[in-house]
């Protein structure tokens, strides 16, 4: 597994962390309440198309999925940013499976490929 550069927890100030840490606090809650709950999740927002072709995927399969939607392409971008910051994944949708993030649309479509998805 690789793991993703981070700045060190020493080279953050409190103060930095505070920041970090209370931006949408709400919104990354739900989210976690959500990832935490249900087997699976995609988050995403209006009018993308790779969100689309997720969720069309999981139905197809008969995958069942709770969907959060935050904006869209000009609206919620800060909640969204709260998200990203949250999960380290830079894109949406994002698909969650089990507690885990799995990725979004692309690696959706390897774990159909495979045989992965779970009814």
């Amino acid at each position: 597994m690789t793991t993703r550069p981070l700045i060190a927890p020493d080279k953050v100030s409190p103060e930095a962390d505070a920041v970090v840490a209370s931006f949408h606090r709400g919104i990354v809650d739900e989210v976690a309440a959500a990832v935490a709950r249900d087997p699976v999740v995609v988050v995403g927002m209006a009018q993308n198309p790779v969100v689309k072709s997720a969720r069309k995927l999981l139905d197809e399969e008969g995958v069942k999925f709770t969907y959060l939607e935050y904006g869209s392409y000009l609206s919620k971008w800060k909640e969204r940013l709260a998200i990203k910051l949250w999960a380290g994944f830079p894109t949406f949708p994002m698909v969650f499976i089990d507690g885990a993030l799995v990725g979004g649309n692309s690696e959706l479509v390897k774990l159909k490929a495979a045989g992965k998805l779970k009814k």
